[in-house]
C-alpha cells in the first residue's frame, strides 16, 4: 500500500533536519553549487517547506520557512561549515535513492534521516583503501600510456602514483600534512623522477611528473568553477577557481623544491623527449584509466561498466572529432555528447546523471596543461611560455563549458544530480 505523500503534518523540525542532512551529503560528494541548490529546493518543495539555499565550496547557508505559518513566524537558518567535497558516486546514488523514496512516500522522513546518517557512517574497509591507493598508481600508468611514453617512464609514473596514493591515505584523516599535502606530493614526485632519470634511465622528466600527479590536479575543479560562474553562482565559482589555482601552485612549489634540491646536491637529471609506443599501448591505457577512475570515484559494482564506458567515450569522441575538426571542437563535442547522455540516463533510469557526466568529462579537463604551463614558467622564467600555457588552458575550459551548456540545452535533465 502506498503511503501518503503529504508532509504538512510531519514535524517542522524533522523536515528541516532531513533536508540539512541531505544537503550535507550532496555537498560532501562534490556536487556543484547550482545542482545542489536545485536539488535542495526540489526536495523542500515536496516536503512542504520554503528554502533559500546559498552554497559555496566550503559551506552552506539554508534559510527555511513554513509556508502555512505567518511570515517570520517559522524562519529558521542553518549555517554549515564543510570542507570541499570529493566525488563518491556510490554514496551520491544512495543519497539520491533515499531522497526519492522519502519524496514518494515509500520511506518516512525519520527513516530517511536515519538512512542518511547510516550512509555517512559507512567507511571503506581494508580492501577499499587498498583499491584507492592502487587507483592512484593505475591512473598514472594510464596517463603515461595514453601519452605513449617509454616503458621506463610508465613504470616510474606508476611507482610515484603508488607513493602518492599512500601519502593521500595517510593525510586524508586530517593529519598535520594535510594542508601541505599537494606540495609534499609534488616534491615526492619530482624527487623520485629526478633520481630515476639521473641514476637509472633517462626520462621525459616533466611529463612523468605530471602523469604521476594527474589525480591531484584540479582540472575538474577548474571546469566546475567556470560552470558555476556561467550559471551566475559567482561567489562559489570564484572560490572554487581560487582553490584550484592554489592546488596547482602547491604542486608546482613541491616540484620546484625537488629540482632545487637536486641542483644543490649536484644531481643532474637525464632528460629525453621520446614517445615510442605503438597504438595498442594507448588502447590498453584507456581501459586501465577508465577502470582506475571507476575505483577513484568509488562507483558501485553495478555501475563500474557504465562509468568505464563514459570515461572511454569522452576521450574517444574528443580524439576522433578533434582529429577531423580541431582539438577544441573535439572537446566541445565530447562535453556536449557526454552531458546530453548523462541527462538522458537520468531521465531513463531515474538515477544521477553524474554517473555518466563526471567520468565522461574527467579525461578532458585541463589539469595537466595548467601544471605543465606553470612548471615551464618557473623553470624557464619565461613569461611568454606561461602566457601560452594559460591560453591553452582557457581554450580547453571554454570548449568544455560550451559543451556542458549546450548539452543541457540539447537534452534538459529532470534531476539536478
Amino acid at each position: 500500500m502506498t503511503r501518503p505523500t503529504s508532509f504538512s503534518s510531519t514535524n517542522y523540525a524533522v523536515r528541516i533536519a532531513f533536508v540539512v542532512e541531505l544537503a550535507e551529503h550532496l555537498h560532501a560528494y562534490g556536487t556543484t553549487a547550482q545542482r545542489l541548490e536545485g536539488a535542495v529546493v526540489a526536495v523542500t518543495q515536496r516536503l512542504g517547506l520554503d528554502c533559500e539555499p546559498w552554497v559555496n565550496p566550503t559551506g552552506m547557508i539554508l534559510a527555511f520557512s513554513d509556508p502555512l505559518r505567518p511570515p517570520g513566524d517559522s524562519d529558521t537558518t542553518r549555517v554549515i561549515r564543510m570542507p570541499p567535497g570529493d566525488v563518491d558516486l556510490y554514496k551520491l546514488c544512495e543519497t539520491d535513492r533515499i531522497a526519492e523514496q522519502v519524496m514518494s512516500g515509500d520511506m518516512d522522513i525519520a527513516e530517511g534521516h536515519a538512512a542518511l546518517r547510516a550512509l555517512d557512517a559507512r567507511q571503506p574497509g581494508a580492501v577499499g583503501k587498498v583499491l584507492q591507493v592502487l587507483g592512484f598508481a593505475l591512473v598514472a600508468v594510464a596517463v603515461a600510456g595514453l601519452w605513449r611514453l617509454p616503458w621506463a617512464d610508465i613504470a616510474t609514473a606508476g611507482t610515484i602514483g603508488l607513493l602518492i596514493g599512500l601519502l593521500d591515505l595517510v593525510t586524508r584523516d586530517g593529519s598535520r600534512l594535510k594542508e601541505a599535502g599537494e606540495a609534499v606530493a609534488g616534491m615526492l614526485a619530482g624527487s623520485v623522477a629526478i633520481l630515476v632519470s639521473a641514476f637509472v634511465v633517462p626520462l621525459n622528466l616533466n611529463t612523468v611528473i605530471i602523469a604521476s600527479l594527474i589525480v591531484m590536479l584540479p582540472g575538474m575543479a577548474l571546469t566546475n568553477a567556470m560552470n558555476e560562474l556561467t550559471s551566475q553562482h559567482l561567489m562559489s565559482g570564484t572560490a572554487r577557481f581560487a582553490g584550484a589555482v592554489t592546488t596547482v601552485l602547491k604542486l608546482t612549489i613541491g616540484t620546484i623544491i625537488a629540482l632545487a634540491l637536486a641542483n644543490i646536491f649536484g644531481i643532474s637529471p637525464n632528460v629525453r623527449a621520446l614517445r615510442p609506443q605503438p597504438e595498442w599501448v594507448e588502447w590498453g591505457a584507456l581501459v586501465v584509466g577508465s577502470a582506475a577512475f571507476a575505483i577513484l570515484f568509488r562507483a558501485a559494482r553495478r555501475d563500474v561498466v557504465l562509468v568505464m564506458a563514459a570515461a572511454a567515450s569522452g576521450y574517444l569522441i574528443s580524439r576522433w572529432v578533434g582529429a577531423a575538426l580541431g582539438a577544441n571542437v573535439g572537446l566541445f563535442a565530447a562535453a556536449l555528447i557526454v552531458t546530453a547522455a548523462g541527462n538522458g540516463y537520468a531521465r531513463w533510469a531515474n538515477r544521477p546523471g553524474a554517473l555518466v557526466r563526471v567520468p565522461g568529462i574527467i579525461m578532458l579537463v585541463p589539469g595537466s596543461n595548467s601544471l605543465r604551463g606553470l612548471m615551464t614558467l618557473v623553470q624557464q622564467q619565461n613569461v611568454a611560455a606561461g602566457q601560452e600555457a594559460a591560453l591553452l588552458v582557457m581554450n580547453i575550459v571554454l570548449a568544455l563549458i560550451a559543451g556542458l551548456l549546450f548539452g543541457n540545452l540539447l537534452l534538459p535533465t529532470r534531476k539536478n544530480l
